[in-house]
């Protein structure tokens, strides 16, 4: 099995299950995110101890790839300090403008990484970025 298809199914999974995908319990902060080309939306739930980011949610509808992306955003996030985060998403940016094409630069991002080529698909750029934005606008208000 190659790599494109290990991430092929990795965004699948996290489209189908996502255990992400919930309420959380008195969120601190809610960002709501939409794609109006495609109509993905997602709304973001934080809860925060301090500048840690201990619990992540979202909810909401879109394609497999916001939907998987925000989930492995997710993942990569919990625990992480709001500057970590911030950084993440930068990082993430990047690799879709492919500003950073070095996979060493990239190891942080994890499972965030089966979107690396999604710059291959033009159309697509602005499901993957969806959450990646909206956390970033959470974090910044």
């Amino acid at each position: 099995m190659d790599l494109n298809e290990i991430y092929t199914e990795l965004i699948m999974e996290h489209n189908q299950n996502s255990h992400n995908k919930r309420h959380i319990e008195k969120p601190d902060h809610i960002e709501m995110g939409h794609n109006p080309s495609c109509g993905d939306e997602i709304t973001l739930e934080l809860k925060f101890q301090g500048d840690v980011i201990e619990e992540a949610a979202f909810s909401g509808h879109g394609c497999a790839i916001s939907q998987a992306s925000t989930s492995i955003m997710i993942d990569l996030i919990k625990g992480k300090t709001k500057t970590e985060a911030l950084k993440l998403v930068e990082t993430f940016i990047s690799m879709i403008k492919k500003e950073i094409q070095n996979d060493e630069e990239l190891e942080a991002l994890e499972d965030a990484m089966a979107f690396k080529n999604i710059s291959n698909m033009p159309a697509r750029v602005k499901c993957a970025v969806l959450s990646w934005h909206t956390l970033k606008e959470s974090i910044n208000e």
